[in-house]
């Protein structure tokens, strides 16, 4: 059983991913401190709030989040934690993680800020993490900012909601979901279930 520690840096209920992922065959621990990491099979960085902040609370174990994931640890973003997993942000200032090239833009004024709500994710690039999955398949978001990958090779999936955004990115042992998969009913299970199964590829 996988051991997956869930980064806690001060945002969102973790509860609930740490349930989901419990379900899917994981060992979850929810906590911010390099003893904790080093147990780790899995990282996952979730998040909601501030960019800026987020960067700031996660200073004392940014150096050791991204040296697990250079050396190949599965690290996977969600929402907020997908947008950290890029260099920068118009949100604010301060240097995310950098593991993927790109920077993070506010959606457009021409829709409903923040998106909050059930949309679909329509695939672009077929991986083991949509098997079983309808294409377009139905997530839940709750974000007001979306990434803009330098490199679109490492985009899976996309979401349209006043812009078409990248709502799903996966390099290598990196992967970054925008929508929620915890908030994401039995296809978002589904989804996490695929990932343990992206992991031991």
């Amino acid at each position: 059983m996988p051991k997956a520690v869930i980064i806690d840096y001060g945002v969102g209920n973790l509860y609930n991913l740490k349930h989901a992922l419990s379900e899917v065959g994981f060992s979850p621990s929810i906590g911010l401190s390099k003893a904790l990491l080093k147990q780790a099979d899995v990282v996952i960085l979730p998040g909601v709030g501030n960019f800026s902040a987020a960067i700031k609370r996660l200073t004392i174990v940014k150096e050791y989040l991204t040296d697990l994931a250079r050396n190949g640890a599965p690290f996977f973003g969600i929402c907020l934690g997908m947008q950290l997993l890029f260099r920068k942000s118009e949100e604010g200032n301060g240097e995310g993680l950098a593991l993927l090239e790109g920077g993070n833009i506010r959606l457009p004024c021409s829709v409903k800020v923040p998106h909050m709500g059930w949309n679909t994710v329509t695939i672009v690039k077929p991986t083991v993490l949509f098997e079983s999955l309808e294409d377009p398949f139905y997530c839940y978001f709750a974000h007001s900012y979306y990434p803009i990958p330098d490199d679109r090779n490492v985009i899976c999936a996309e979401t349209t909601y006043g812009v078409k955004f990248a709502s799903v990115v996966a390099k290598n042992n990196i992967l970054g979901t925008q929508f929620h998969p915890e908030k994401s009913g039995d296809v978002g299970l589904r989804f996490l279930e695929n990932f343990s199964n992206f992991i031991k590829r």
